[in-house]
């Protein structure tokens, strides 16, 4: 997070100017976190009350154009309603600087319409309709009698909203407000008047409000998607004039407003559920993903070409051109964004899109009946679905332990009782409070039965904030009857913890290697019972068995591993091509890949290809699934012989697929 100013400066300022304006000399007492209930069995909303809707919450227009596609596109192509929030009016200094022409007077009302338009344009023809057409803006009234702009577009049974919250980017001493906020109770912040928008009067936001913004906006639209930026970025060690260049926060590999974005979303989240937990539920019923930000320009990319062209292909109506008559007076677009711009700009940010929380979907287990049960994260709340006939799946049975980062960790024990791990929300305040992040354990107390209470395995870093760089838990049970825990730690190396074979834990423990490694980490078991582990470098996949470093230079991936038998599969940077030990793999796409073995089926693969579409190699064969609900996340199990995918659809309800 960015440094906080002192108050009393701060709010001096703030008198002076219409962009931020001071609270109370007496600041109103500060509103307790959301404690969420984590005893389980609470009801959810049912399946069949609820469509799907993607809510996406942003700090600036075009976040997420840079981080949050190409996933947004493809849940549009899927026919998925989107509502996109704009948290700041992205009115930065004012100045819509154009390539080659001297610099204009700053005016930021008229900047932060130029990127609102830029962000209609952009968005007409995601839906496949022509730049310029017009939306319906209106003004959309939120808790508190607080003024939003929302503007509409249709097309045919597809729709998208534009919420544009427009608070200041900046006070008048060059502060980042929105981090402010996040820290200052005693803080208001005034909000931008965007030039030509229905809204027409300035109101003011403290810590409070905007959260309560932002659970109003939950309430009103119900999503089961919901995206939002990292809350948590990687530490990087900076000199201050390459921090400057990277437009990063001291310390931090992204921008301070995407930090204090999200952590304001994830303690709105978090809100929304312990209300509806306290009232009596049901459980709102979706999933989130955390797109990283900056992060995307420090570690190698991992769009291949076709995928890279159609991500940056939505950011050049975006940063319109000075020429284009597009009916807003105040300009058509973002203009140091558009045209070839986001593919030569050296940040490389629209390279790649990384989620803060890899996953390879819904962890699956093979009840003692032979039927499925599926686990997953809904409502910040660990839930099992399970089988009630091959292929079709009864409503999530809650398991409690919120608020969850999205990715759950398993193990399967040799007696067939099913480990998860997940990553818990201890503390989200702000205002100076606690930001805290704890591994936590759901232990089944008989195979298929149900499980013990949730249990801390604390954290392998000893202050909070490091804490909160953890990664997604990666698990393995071997046939020695231990279990090895996994996560990428602060200093981007790996932490893990052994559960011996009478259920005791060991401690945290660093894993040997001083290299740099990104999170979504493999793990499998070769024939002799050992376990691998392989994660992406900087410089190559690192590759360790039992423990121990290998010293073999193996090759630089772009993307997330994957691991079968010990055996690497990945993708070079930039690349579509995955790679195995006998070359080209033969399932060409992008994202995160699953693998598997068994003596019956041999190795198995599972990823997406470059439309997005689920695909499975098997047995020499490649398999594309062409129809059924489009997947957030798609998971792999191998039975006795046959292969088994079970998707998370955006309606949050799990789907199989047996090709």
């Amino acid at each position: 997070m960015t440094s906080t100013p002192r108050r009393r400066t701060v709010l001096a300022a703030a008198l002076a100017v219409t962009s931020a304006v001071a609270g109370c000399s007496v600041p109103e007492p500060r509103r307790t976190a959301p404690t969420v209930d984590p005893a389980p069995g609470k009801p959810i909303t049912s399946a069949h009350t609820r469509r799907a809707l993607l809510l996406q919450f942003a700090a600036h227009p075009d976040d997420d154009l840079y981080f949050m596609n190409p996933d947004t596109q493809r849940h549009l192509d899927a026919g998925v309603p989107l509502v996109s929030v704009y948290v700041t009016a992205g009115e930065h200094t004012g100045r819509n600087v154009i390539k080659g022409m001297p610099d204009t007077p700053p005016d930021r009302g008229a900047y932060s319409s130029a990127r609102h338009q830029g962000l209609r344009q952009s968005y007409a023809q995601a839906l496949g309709l022509p730049m310029f057409t017009p939306w319906r803006r209106e003004v959309l009234t939120l808790p508190g009698g607080r003024r939003a702009e929302v503007d509409t577009l249709t097309h045919g049974e597809r729709r998208i909203e534009l919420v544009f919250l427009n608070l200041p980017m900046h006070t008048s001493r060059r502060y980042m407000a929105v981090p402010a906020l996040w820290h200052d109770r005693a803080l208001e912040l005034r909000t931008h008047l965007s030039t030509g928008s229905p809204v027409t009067r300035s109101d003011t936001y403290d810590y409070d409000q905007l959260v309560d913004a932002l659970v109003g906006l939950l309430r009103r639209y119900r999503p089961t998607v919901v995206h939002t930026l990292d809350p948590d970025p990687d530490i990087q060690h900076s000199d201050e004039a390459t921090r400057g260049r990277d437009s990063e926060q001291p310390g931090y590999s992204d921008h301070g407003d995407h930090t204090a974005v999200a952590s304001f979303t994830w303690a709105a989240l978090s809100r929304w559920v312990a209300d509806a937990v306290r009232e009596g539920g049901p459980i709102p019923a979706f999933t989130t993903t955390a797109f990283r930000g900056y992060y995307n320009r420090h570690w190698p990319k991992n769009l291949p070409p076709r995928v890279l062209q159609e991500k940056a292909a939505r950011l050049v109506p975006y940063g319109g051109d000075p020429s284009w008559e597009c009916g807003n007076p105040s300009g058509c677009g973002d203009y140091g964004v558009g045209g070839d711009r986001p593919l030569t700009n050296r940040k490389g940010w629209v390279r790649s899109t990384h989620h803060r929380w890899p996953s390879t979907g819904p962890a699956l287990a093979e009840e003692p009946d032979g039927r499925l049960a599926a686990y997953g994260v809904l409502g910040l709340r660990a839930v099992r679905w399970r089988e009630t006939a091959p292929g079709v799946w009864g409503e999530p049975a809650d398991l409690g332990g919120g608020p969850l980062a999205p990715a759950l960790g398993s193990a399967v024990l040799g007696d067939g009782r099913v480990l998860l791990f997940a990553v818990r929300f201890a503390a989200i305040d702000g205002h100076g409070g606690r930001n805290r992040r704890e591994l936590v354990l759901l232990e089944q107390r008989s195979p298929g039965g149900p499980f013990l209470a949730w249990r801390g395995l604390g954290n392998p870093e000893r202050t909070d904030d490091r804490g909160r760089r953890i990664g997604a838990p990666v698990a393995v049970a071997a046939p020695d009857g231990r279990v090895h825990l996994f996560v990428r730690n602060a200093d981007k190396t790996v932490s893990t913890r052994i559960r011996a074979a009478d259920g005791s834990w060991g401690p945290w423990r660093t894993l040997p290697g001083d290299a740099e490694v990104q999170d979504g980490f493999a793990v499998s078991l070769d024939a002799a019972g050992r376990v691998h582990l392989h994660a992406a470098g900087r410089e190559s996949v690192r590759h360790w068995v039992d423990g121990v470093e290998r010293p073999e230079r193996l090759p630089l991936t772009g993307s997330t591993v994957a691991s079968a038998g010990g055996e690497l599969y990945y993708r070079r940077p930039a690349s579509g091509a995955l790679l195995g030990p006998a070359g080209d793999a033969g399932l060409d796409g992008y994202g995160g890949v699953a693998a598997a073995r068994s003596s019956a089926l041999g190795t198995v693969l599972l990823g997406t290809d470059d439309k997005g579409r689920v695909v499975l190699r098997a047995g020499g064969r490649l398999r594309t699934r062409t129809a059924g609900t489009a997947p957030v996340a798609a998971a792999l199990h191998l039975g006795k012989d046959r292969a088994t995918v079970v998707g998370l659809g955006a309606d949050g309800h799990p789907w199989s697929w047996r090709p």
